[in-house]
């Protein structure tokens, strides 16, 4: 697959794409005789595990570490576990984070609803 239907396929932009790989991420991608990037079913698998890490906001220096671990084959898979443990407990705890948030303002909004955000601005409550 060529990089403009990867673009494409996963809705990401070029820039973004060169800079997965240029940051090692991707690993080395095959080319053509003519030279351009022919991308394969595990490149794409590994493009959309590196945007659903990073939608989630997991730092480019931890997907580093991974995807080094995961190139030096399975003598790795016990520090890939405990990377992605690690990992999850940081999603989990942004999670919590924003729903505690959302339920701040979903509290907020009803009370702009039911006309009361004097109220709630003179009683000190955040």
């Amino acid at each position: 697959m060529k990089i403009n239907e990867v673009v494409k396929k996963l809705n990401i932009s070029h820039d973004t794409l060169r800079f997965y790989e240029k940051s090692g991420l991707l690993g080395v991608i095959k080319r053509d005789d003519s030279g351009f990037r022919n991308y394969n079913d595990s490149d794409l698998k590994r493009i959309e595990f590196i945007l659903c890490m990073r939608n989630v906001g997991v730092p480019i220096e931890v997907l580093k570490q991974y995807m080094n671990l995961l190139d030096m084959g399975d003598d790795t898979i016990e520090q890939r576990k405990i990377l992605l443990i690690e990992q999850k407990k940081e999603i989990d705890k942004k999670i919590k984070d924003m729903q505690a948030a959302s339920k701040k303002l979903e509290y907020k909004i009803n009370l702009y609803n039911e006309g009361k955000l004097d109220e709630y601005l003179k009683s000190g409550k955040n």
